[in-house]
């Protein structure tokens, strides 16, 4: 359902793009994550307007392109405590009050490894 890619390895301050394309469209799309050792936590989402983590706000940017079925996060000014496998999750009833909750989620990505380096 959900491909993704994009991941790689760059040194702290690079950036890079992940992509995910879905099989359909889906109404709401976000990037969660988890680095070694931790719980997966949310990244960002879209619906028809984004919602950031506290954490990348100011440097992770997602977007979607519809015709496409994909959504993309640009990630800029990237630190060491940002690698981690990133996940694209996918669902159609999410409500704004549930976007950065992994469980509202229905379709989920392989994961795609982001490693920063300092």
């Amino acid at each position: 359902q959900l491909q993704a890619s994009g991941g790689g390895l760059v040194q702290a301050g690079g950036s890079l793009r992940l992509s995910c394309v879905a099989s359909e469209r889906k109404t709401v799309m976000g990037w969660f994550r988890q680095a070694p050792g931790k719980e997966r936590e949310f990244v960002a989402a879209i619906k028809s307007y984004p919602a950031y983590a506290d954490s990348v706000k100011g440097r992770f940017t997602i977007s979607r392109d519809n015709a496409k079925n994909t959504v993309y996060l640009r990630m800029n000014n990237l630190k060491p405590e940002d690698t981690a496998i990133y996940y694209c999750a996918a669902g159609n009833t999410i409500i704004l009050s549930r976007m950065s909750e992994g469980a509202a989620y229905n379709y989920w990505g392989q994961g795609t490894l982001v490693t920063v380096s300092s």
